[in-house]
């Protein structure tokens, strides 16, 4: 079998690690709401490979994560006056409904970013001590310059990127950087109602991207067979994801680095943020959800 490997932009044929055995992680749900259908899609379309891996004889290890702690489910909560688990809890559960409806099966892990802390805060010390990254005024940021293959998945180049961070303006979080291309690892906590966990640099929440590189290496080892996700994810989430596993291990990250289109509604990505979606709640209220 062969497939486009977004790191290579080739297709490849598919020679797994350990014969007989694939594993892969998937970007999960940001979980503040029910997922409208470009959200779908990814858990349609690797849930397909999954199932046909399965179907030529491989012992697949299927991991898709929950984000739950973010800052849409801290304003959710807020919103409703409730605490960020209930939110969290509540949207994991609606997410199982409408994957069944849509014949998607459970991973065999769904790891949570709350339940991942200890790693997340060991695999932050780690690249503290191996000097690609450092504390400022509680948050931690990853010396992006300092990985020599930045960009390497997403094909951006860095010197383009370096100015057009120099031409916008520079936020309050910017202040606090050595060099605004720098990512965050750790968030000091702004508030003392906000979720956060203690850490070596006072109480706060891990960053996005850390979240997955801590979670698939825990449950999949420091190079794994497949990562996948949206193509949204190629940058900034999955080249920062490459950018601070590698430091951390030495070792390449993913083999093969799977990405499926968007949804689009008249020509532009279906987004939340954008208004122009549909939920899967709603649509498989209308029709069946094998239609869909």
């Amino acid at each position: 079998m062969k497939i486009f490997n977004t790191l290579t932009r080739t297709k490849e044929e598919f020679v797994p690690i350990n014969e007989g055995k694939v594993g892969i992680y998937v970007c999960g749900p940001t979980v503040y709401d029910y997922i409208h259908i470009g959200n779908a899609r990814p858990f349609v379309v690797f849930d397909t490979l999954r199932k046909y891996l399965e179907y030529r004889g491989y012992k697949v290890k299927f991991v898709q994560n929950f984000t739950d702690v973010d800052d849409k489910i801290i304003n959710r909560a807020k919103e409703e006056g409730v605490t960020a688990p209930e939110i969290s809890e509540k949207y994991i559960e609606e997410y199982y409904k409408d994957a069944a409806a849509l014949n998607v099966k459970k991973a065999n892990v769904h790891p949570k970013v709350s339940e991942t802390m200890d790693d997340i805060i060991k695999f932050v010390q780690d690249l503290i001590d191996k000097g690609y990254a450092y504390e400022s005024q509680g948050d931690v940021y990853y010396r992006t310059r300092k990985f020599d293959g930045y960009g390497k998945l997403s094909g951006k180049n860095i010197d383009e990127l370096i100015q057009g961070a120099s031409e916008r303006t520079r936020s309050a979080d910017d202040m606090k950087k050595e060099d605004p291309l720098d990512f965050a690892l750790w968030k000091a906590r702004k508030e003392d109602s906000e979720i956060a966990w203690e850490s070596p640099w006072g109480m706060g929440r891990p960053g996005w991207h850390i979240e997955c590189s801590a979670m698939s290496m825990e449950l999949l080892g420091p190079t794994f067979d497949i990562h996948a996700g949206g193509q949204d994810l190629i940058f900034p989430h999955h080249e920062n994801e490459i950018a601070q596993s590698e430091a951390a291990t030495g070792k390449p990250f993913a083999r093969y680095w799977m990405h499926n289109g968007y949804i689009n509604v008249n020509n532009q990505k279906m987004s939340k943020s954008l208004g122009n979606f549909r939920t899967v709640r709603d649509i498989v209220s209308e029709f069946e959800p094998d239609a869909l």
